[in-house]
């Protein structure tokens, strides 16, 4: 059976569909979350110092003023321009980057942007998740909100905007991934290109971008931020 997750026109409910399917071809221990999430085992997997116990890491959101941003498809450069948008109006009210706490769940469709550029480039992270690069309005073969160019982006009103990953969470911004997504494409991926599941997702989870959190789930990480104190703000 061949499951092709570029053909599907309605992600949404095709997140439940590939559910079902990548189950019923590959068993259900396939789609089983092996990442070690709590605290002081993931660094034996994982090459980012930053990974740990996700309620450890959510406890760490500072700041009066808390947000979480849901970002559960590409959205074009909405995942990072709200937060961006978000400290930029808080500081001409008043507030410092230090009294706002961000948090930004790449979840369901929007997960390719954890990672680095070459697993975009190897498995055709564009086209999989329908994510375009901004400059060329063709899918993305690099991700291109990682390290952008000086003055990539422009916000009408604004001006240029310090939209990429690294540049906002060196603003403080927190960036966190559904594993449950990385799971569920990871082993669909590899059932197509004739691959064992558990290696695809460890070479995904190795791809991590240095400070991106994995969670559980997209929807356990929006319980824990509300949690934290966070209002809740889709990127739509």
């Amino acid at each position: 059976m061949e499951i092709n997750i570029l053909n599907y026109p309605t992600p949404r409910r095709a997140f439940i569909g590939v559910l079902a399917s990548g189950a019923a071809v590959l068993g259900v221990a396939s789609l089983a979350f092996p990442l070690p999430l709590k605290a002081g085992a993931a660094n034996n997997n994982l090459k980012s110092s930053t990974v740990e116990d996700p309620d450890l890491w959510f406890a760490k959101i500072k700041g009066k003023h808390r947000i979480v941003f849901d970002a559960t498809h590409p959205k074009e450069i909405f995942p990072f321009a709200w937060p961006r948008v978000f400290l930029l109006t808080n500081e001409s009210t008043g507030s410092k980057a230090n009294d706002c706490g961000v948090v930004v769940i790449l979840r369901h469709n929007a997960i390719p942007y954890a990672f680095e550029d070459k697993l975009w480039a190897k498995y055709k992270f564009g086209e999989m998740f329908k994510a375009d690069d901004p400059a060329t309005n063709a899918p993305a073969v690099r991700n291109p909100f990682y390290k952008p160019a000086k003055g990539a982006y422009k916000i009408p009103g604004f001006g240029d905007v310090a939209i990429g990953i690294d540049e906002l969470q060196a603003s403080g911004v927190m960036f966190c991934v559904c594993d449950a997504a990385i799971s569920v494409n990871s082993a669909v991926t590899a059932e197509k290109m004739g691959l064992k599941a558990a290696d695809v997702k460890q070479e995904w989870l190795q791809g991590l971008l240095p400070g991106i959190q994995p969670v559980p789930s997209g929807v356990w990480a929006i319980g824990r931020a509300h949690e934290h104190g966070c209002a809740y703000c889709a990127v739509d």
